[in-house]
């Protein structure tokens, strides 16, 4: 290959997925080997655009098989990382805890170990050619905990995680720290807000409403649906995490947000709203109709914010879509995917 080899993991879930066809296009430079494990949450169908690519290689696989990661960056002489596999979602790591440690603090340890060995000679000392290679963990911004109503997550926020899945990414990201000021790997981490967009995975909130709506179902938001996130359209967070990758200080930490906040219920409301226009429901009702609110999940955050400034000011980073015209393009890609 005359490319040099970036390794994606987990490049067939949302992100991930996303990520690969802007980088494919964006850096012809290189070669992706796209590592991804296969579960519910990754879906090759998701990368068609990208299947006849000769600069697109898939590798079925999982970052927890030690001996397997080691023999992929040997095989392809890997020369940079960005890490995206994680298992992601909140309520399975409530139900069912085990499959996050093992694949978000052990396999991640697995690919920094990989990187190490293949990069480094010794500690502080990166083998001759091996200069350039840099690991992208790609994290979360709930790793900070909960806000009260006011105030945003920054690098400096102490972690303060409160479900089994931000406690399992926060210990991944102390790992990444941890290779970089004992071993001088050079890494970059950043934590987004959360992402919305074409390719999601049904079980999230976005999807779920769309979809519920389009089949005449219950709505079901927690709580009293005032839980706010701040959403950030997925293709601003990929160019972001290219962005850090290319630019961004060894070591440091940038956070990716996308200075737009809103309540469950204004979500649940906007969709809406833009169904009512795009579909309308055969039965004429508004599909505002079908919201219902259900037990809140346990150990809820109740707010998170990300400040981008340092992105921003560092690195020249900005959104391209603020929520409005990101889930206008997300809802019209659902409707065009039946």
């Amino acid at each position: 290959m005359s490319n040099e080899t970036i390794l994606v993991t987990g490049g067939a879930g949302f992100i991930g997925a996303n990520f690969i066809p802007y980088f494919l296009e964006t850096f012809p430079q290189y070669h992706v080997v796209n590592l991804d494990k296969l579960t519910y949450a990754g879906n090759l169908a998701n990368l068609k655009e990208c299947e006849n690519n000769p600069r697109y290689t898939f590798v079925k696989g999982d970052i927890c098989d030690e001996k397997f990661v080691k023999d992929l960056f040997e095989k392809y002489d890997i020369r940079g990382v960005f890490h995206f596999a994680a298992e992601s979602h909140v309520d399975n790591s409530i139900t069912g805890p085990r499959p996050f440690i093992q694949t978000n603090i052990e396999g991640t340890f697995n690919l920094l170990e990989a990187a190490r060995l293949h990069w480094m000679a010794a500690p502080g000392q990166v083998k001759p050619g091996y200069s350039t290679c840099r690991f992208h963990h790609i994290s979360t911004d709930e790793v900070y905990g909960t806000l009260g109503e006011t105030g945003f997550f920054t690098e400096k926020t102490p972690y303060a995680p409160n479900s089994p899945y931000s406690a399992s990414k926060a210990s991944s990201d102390l790992l990444v720290r941890a290779y970089h000021h004992t071993y001088g790997l050079n890494v970059t981490t950043s934590n987004c807000s959360n992402n919305y967009g074409p390719k999601q995975h049904d079980e999230k909130l976005i999807p779920t409403i769309i979809r519920k709506c389009l089949a005449g179902q219950p709505i079901p938001i927690y709580g009293d649906g005032k839980n706010v996130r701040d959403w950030l359209y997925v293709l601003d967070h990929c160019k972001g995490i290219a962005l850090v990758w290319q630019k961004g200080q060894a070591g440091e930490t940038y956070n990716i947000g996308g200075r737009n906040e809103r309540t469950n219920l204004q979500i649940v409301d906007t969709i809406c709203t833009l169904l009512d226009n795009l579909k309308p429901a055969a039965n004429g009702k508004s599909y505002k109709t079908l919201i219902t609110f259900v037990k809140d999940r346990a150990g809820h955050d109740r707010r998170y914010a990300i400040d981008a400034t340092k992105l921003e000011t560092e690195l020249g980073w900005k959104a391209d879509e603020n929520f409005e015209t990101g889930i206008k393009k997300t809802v019209t890609w659902y409707l065009n995917r039946k």
